[in-house]
């Protein structure tokens, strides 16, 4: 693109800049994200409208291709990084507005893998989904997550395993919050290269996604539920 043809952000009238920040997102282009973010901030967009039309709306796009393969991870991680760009703004907002959150999730690898892109990459489009992330890195035990479970009170507890030998554990994980009488409390979504729905159901998961792009659509299921049994 020469530089005559360039565009420029502020010139577009909203529909145009939400359109192009879709454009941006699926580019990965954090700059320019985050000065969409501003431009319609100063616009007067409340920051919520700004998550979910501009920043929410550009990653569903990403989140589709992703799952259909038409993107792969690495440029899912651009994608995701350009979001946190506008995240960074948006975060200390939203907490002053109070904005309606979608969830909170806990998501850690379990103890003894030390695989994190699959679990990573989830929680940046769980992130990217409007939801907020406590990710407790690797190689988590029990009590790791048990002791997160109780000082952030996620809807969601994520699990994540790339190895055989380690996916057991996911098991005494579930076990002991049936043993302290909280299993009830969370949802609890399990993922991992060499899991299958068969082995989420043995274990008492509530699902096993297969990608993240899944692991935000079941999220967001549950999620409604959620919602819906509060308001019933």
């Amino acid at each position: 693109m020469s530089d005559e043809d360039e565009i420029i952000l502020s010139e577009l009238d909203d529909e145009e800049l939400v359109s192009q920040m879709f454009d941006d997102l699926y580019d990965g282009l954090k700059e320019e994200i985050e000065e969409g973010v501003n431009i319609l901030l100063a616009r007067g967009w409340i920051p919520y409208d700004v998550l979910t039309k501009a920043l929410v709306g550009g990653m569903t796009i990403v989140g589709a291709d992703f799952r259909d393969g038409i993107l792969f991870v690495p440029e899912v991680l651009l994608a995701a990084n350009a979001m946190k760009g506008g995240m960074f703004i948006l975060k200390p907002l939203l907490a002053e507005t109070g904005a309606p959150r979608v969830g909170k999730m806990v998501i850690g690898t379990v103890k003894g893998d030390i695989h994190d892109i699959g679990k990573n990459l989830v929680g940046m489009m769980m992130e990217g989904a409007g939801f907020e992330v406590v990710d407790l890195g690797i190689n988590n035990a029990v009590e790791a997550y048990l002791a997160a479970m109780e000082e952030e009170g996620p809807d969601i507890l994520g699990m994540s395993a790339l190895l055989t030998t380690t996916m057991p554990y996911m098991k005494v994980v579930i076990d002991t919050m049936i043993e302290k009488g909280i299993r009830d409390d969370y949802v609890v979504l399990v993922g991992g290269a060499p899991l299958n729905e068969e082995f989420g159901k043995a274990i008492g998961a509530d699902a096993y996604c297969r990608d993240a792009a899944v692991a935000v659509e079941t999220a967001k299921e549950f999620m409604d539920r959620k919602h819906n049994q509060m308001l019933a």
